[in-house]
């Protein structure tokens, strides 16, 4: 129980020390005001006020910056550089043996210039770096400050009355809706299946007789074996599913994190990367391993003595396995993100579940070690095959960040031309025409990876087929992996879902139509991005039924969540949620994910809404349908008028 203490006592430290650390921005305090200069140009002054004992670097030739400014509008241009009202003095210190510091509280001063549309107010930053001893701090405070000159933007009205989104006009709505517990059964059957994957890779596979034969071998009883096998089992999954509890802190700040997150360009490049470099990994030519003073403290409390000692073997397992369970893991992170918290807590646990029952199943029935089949070099097969899989995964996540920012690198066509060069890149490893390190030139190649060949290749050629467009039929088995149908070489608009010649991107011109019109709005809540969006679009929307009545009796309203086109200046605004959150509104996502989440109470995508000409909700919502008459039927239900 000591090792449990001492265990928790660790994680309540962490906690400490991020909560110290989140202090340390009340150390100075801002105050800023703007004043006029002309027509566009303003003085902005900011009063820097420093808790007694620290100080505030100013320019230091080690690269140490002194304070500056940072205002959050690309219409805004700081003029010259900034001024201060005291000078820095030169003292010894800790940290860099002598510095430039500000030890009195004093004010930052800079002009900024403002082109185009002028805002009644403007958000910004001050950056410092500030320090006490041998503490340092680099610090980003924000600030807001009012343009006397500035006009109020004309902000889009988010909330929709009460009375239009309360009781539908029809009860339709039994389509099967993309809940948030059905999307997060869904990850913990992906995270499931991603642990069987883990099971037989190199780093984890043999680990199992050898700790099994530990805990048979090791233990007084039979019983004891046993108990001790579930245990580690229950360690296992432990482990994985704590690790998702920070993402229920996160989720706390806005209902629609889990979406920004996994549909940020900037993150997605990351993620691009980092998968890149987990392929390398699986390919052989080198080996991802947390740092071995990890998994030596964790393996020098691990041990049968205790609970604790238990739970640290299975620390342990986690850690000495990362290097082959890490990129699934990180694949089952990214993939549950738009789920939500509660989603990735389910997949960490499919995954801590297959992980551990091998281990406990074997304790219990040690017999059966006796049908595993040797490790060897299938091991190795596993792991490079998976290496392939990596590869074709980053490139998908390369295309999220292009198509929420269109910026036209991977084209629909492209990417399925990447995909395919990855197969038979893969087809000729699995036939032994490819080498990869660790490989025999030369050696025996087995029937199954033979077979695994044959079917690579085909899959390969349809690759190439579907990338003419005439041919896309051929790749709705994997709709929602390549870009969409209309995101493509060949197409005009990147916007046009060629369901129908007046798809609108804008929920104010929608209700225009409907009224000259006279038919109901069919919102589709989507993004680019979203997985199931493409899959409605390419297998149900396509169905001619489906497409002859959303033509016939709906005005189709495409709305995008995730895409990162920054609003005009002058329809960028700051909306305070139910919540009494307050969000800044300054890009198309930043509108359309806020107007799901204020209004339907749902932030998954994608979600279809049916509003009549009167925009009061004419059924209750719905979400990825995938069966064609049960969609049908709801739209016929939506468009009925009582």
């Amino acid at each position: 129980m000591n090792k449990i203490y001492s265990f928790l006592m660790s994680v309540g430290l962490l906690f400490f020390m991020l909560s110290a650390h989140a202090q340390s921005e009340n150390l100075v305090k801002v105050i800023a005001q703007a004043g006029i200069v002309n027509d566009s140009t303003y003085s902005l002054k900011a009063s820097l006020q420093l808790e007694k004992g620290w100080h505030i670097y100013g320019d230091n030739p080690d690269g140490i910056k002194a304070p500056s400014f940072s205002i959050q509008l690309e219409s805004v241009k700081l003029q010259a550089a900034p001024t201060y009202s005291i000078q820095p003095i030169t003292q010894p210190d800790p940290i860099f043996n002598k510095a430039n510091v500000f030890i009195n509280s004093f004010d930052l001063f800079q002009n900024f210039k403002i082109n185009g549309f002028q805002p009644d107010s403007i958000k910004g930053i001050v950056l410092l770096n500030v320090a006490k001893e041998d503490q340092f701090y680099a610090l980003e405070l924000p600030f807001s400050v009012g343009l006397a000159n500035g006009k109020k933007a004309s902000g889009f009205q988010i909330l929709l009355p009460s009375s239009s989104t309360a009781a539908p006009a029809n009860s339709c709505g039994t389509v099967t809706t993309n809940t948030s517990d059905s999307s997060g059964w869904a990850v913990f059957l992906l995270g499931f299946l991603g642990g069987l994957i883990a099971l037989i890779t190199p780093c984890v596979f043999p680990m199992i007789p050898v700790t099994v034969s530990f805990f048979t071998k090791r233990s007084k009883t039979k019983k004891q074996g046993i108990v001790n096998g579930l245990l580690y089992g229950l360690s296992i999954f432990l482990i994985y599913v704590l690790a998702s509890v920070p993402f229920h802190v996160m989720g706390n700040v806005q209902p629609e994190i889990f979406n920004s997150i996994s549909t940020n360009p900037w993150l997605n490049i990351i993620f691009f990367i980092i998968f890149i470099f987990f392929s390398i990994s699986f390919f052989g030519f080198f080996e991802i391993t947390l740092p071995s003073g990890i998994a030596n403290k964790a393996d020098s409390k691990s041990g049968l003595g205790s609970l604790g000692g238990i739970f640290f073997m299975a620390i342990t397992l986690a850690i000495v396995s990362f290097s082959c369970t890490g990129p699934i893991l990180g694949t089952l992170l990214v993939g549950s993100l738009q789920g939500g918290a509660w989603a990735l807590t389910q997949g960490m646990a499919g995954f801590g579940i297959a992980l551990a029952l091998p281990f406990s199943l074997f304790a219990i029935f040690p017999q059966w070690l006796q049908s595993l089949p040797k490790s060897g070099g299938w091991l190795d097969t596993v792991k490079k095959v998976l290496a392939f899989l990596e590869l074709a995964l980053a490139f998908k996540f390369l295309s999220n960040a292009d198509l929420v920012q269109h910026w036209g690198l991977l084209k629909r066509e492209v990417f399925i031309g990447i995909w395919a060069i990855i197969s038979v890149g893969l087809a000729l490893y699995l036939r032994g025409v490819l080498l990869l390190p660790h490989d025999v030139k030369g050696a025996k190649i087995s029937r199954g990876r033979k077979w695994a060949s044959d079917g690579v290749i085909i899959f390969s050629l349809i690759l190439f087929l579907g990338i003419a467009p005439k041919n896309a039929y051929l790749l709705k088995f994997l709709s929602g992996f390549p870009p969409p149908t209309h995101y493509s070489l060949f197409a005009d608009k990147k916007d046009q879902h060629g369901l129908q010649a007046n798809v609108v991107n804008d929920y104010e011109q929608a209700v225009q139509l409907s009224k000259q019109q006279n038919k109901p709005i069919l919102i589709d809540f989507t993004g680019w991005a979203c997985v199931n969006c493409r899959k409605m679009e390419e297998n149900v929307w396509t169905d001619p039924a489906v497409m002859s009545y959303i033509q016939t009796h709906f005005i189709l309203v495409s709305l995008y969540v995730d895409d990162k086109a920054m609003l005009p200046v002058e329809k960028r605004f700051t909306y305070t949620n139910k919540l009494g959150q307050a969000k800044d509104i300054n890009s198309v996502g930043d509108l359309w994910a806020t107007f799901q989440s204020e209004n339907f109470n749902q932030v998954t995508q994608p979600l279809y809404v049916v509003m009549g000409t009167d925009q009061k909700l004419a059924s209750n919502p719905v979400g990825y349908t995938p069966n064609v008459e049960e969609y049908l039927a709801w739209l016929q239900c939506s468009a009925n008028k009582k």
